[in-house]
C-alpha cells in the first residue's frame, strides 16, 4: 500500500497554515499594541506619577528616619541603661559540628535590630500620623466653609409672588 500526496494538496495546506499564521502574528500585534497603550495610559496618569514619586521620597524619608534612630536616639538611650549597644544584642545558638573539627557558624536571634526597627517604625507610623492629621484638618477647613445658597429661580420667585398675593386675599 503506497501513499501518494498529490502537490495541488501540500500547496493548499501550506498556503492556508501561511495564512492562519499571519493572522495570528496580527491579531497578537494588535493585542500587544492595544495591552501597550493601555500601560502607557495608566503610567501617564497623574496618579501612578504621584504615586512614583510619593515612594521614591518615602525610601528616602525611611533612610532619614533609620539614620536618626541608629546615630540620634540609640546612643543615648544605650548609655542611660549601661552603655548597651542595641544592635549587638543577640541570642546566640549553640554551634553544631558538621565534621571533626569542623563547626558551623553559630546561628543568632537578633532581637536587638528587631527594637531599633519597632523604633524606626514608631518614628515613621507617627510622622505619616502627623502628615495625615495636618491634610484631614485643611480639608475639613475647606468644607466648613459653607457656599452660598443659589439664588432661587424665575419660577420660585413667581410662585412666591403668587403665594404673597394669596396670602393677602
Amino acid at each position: 500500500m503506497s501513499f501518494v500526496v498529490e502537490p495541488a494538496r501540500i500547496r493548499t495546506k501550506v498556503a492556508t497554515l501561511h495564512y492562519k499564521l499571519k493572522v495570528f502574528i496580527y491579531n497578537t500585534n494588535i493585542k500587544m499594541s492595544k495591552f501597550l497603550n493601555e500601560f502607557k495610559e495608566f503610567a501617564m496618569k497623574g496618579n501612578a506619577l504621584d504615586m512614583a514619586v510619593g515612594v521614591i521620597i518615602g525610601a528616602a524619608f525611611g533612610k532619614i528616619v533609620s539614620s536618626i534612630v541608629d546615630d540620634i536616639i540609640m546612643p543615648p538611650i544605650g548609655w542611660l541603661i549601661g552603655g548597651m549597644d542595641f544592635s549587638n544584642l543577640k541570642i546566640t545558638l549553640p554551634a553544631e559540628k558538621i565534621v571533626e573539627g569542623v563547626s558551623m557558624q553559630p546561628a543568632t536571634i537578633n532581637y536587638g535590630m528587631f527594637i531599633q526597627n519597632v523604633i524606626d517604625f514608631v518614628i515613621v507610623a507617627f510622622c505619616v500620623f502627623l502628615i495625615v492629621k495636618g491634610i484631614n484638618k485643611l480639608t475639613k477647613q475647606k468644607e466648613e466653609t459653607p457656599a452660598a445658597p443659589p439664588a432661587p429661580s424665575n419660577e420660585e420667585k413667581l410662585l412666591t409672588e403668587i403665594r404673597d398675593l394669596m396670602k393677602n386675599k
